[in-house]
């Protein structure tokens, strides 16, 4: 496959897509935000309580 013939197809393909509108577009932002915030929380809680849980097992401050 020579480039131009490459170039002409994947132009092709890339007008059959579909793009997201602005409001689907920060909707899907903020669910990911959201998402990863809350992740964040619980990954910290949990990092915490093992911290806690293991200094007390080892004998640490």
């Amino acid at each position: 496959m020579n480039p131009i013939e490459f170039f002409k197809e994947a132009w092709a393909e890339l007008r059959k897509s579909t793009w997201l509108t602005r409001q689907q577009a920060v909707g899907s932002t903020v669910v990911v935000v959201t998402l990863v915030v809350v992740l964040a929380i619980y990954i910290s809680g949990v990092d915490f309580a093992l911290s806690l849980v293991l200094g007390a097992l080892l004998g640490g401050r």
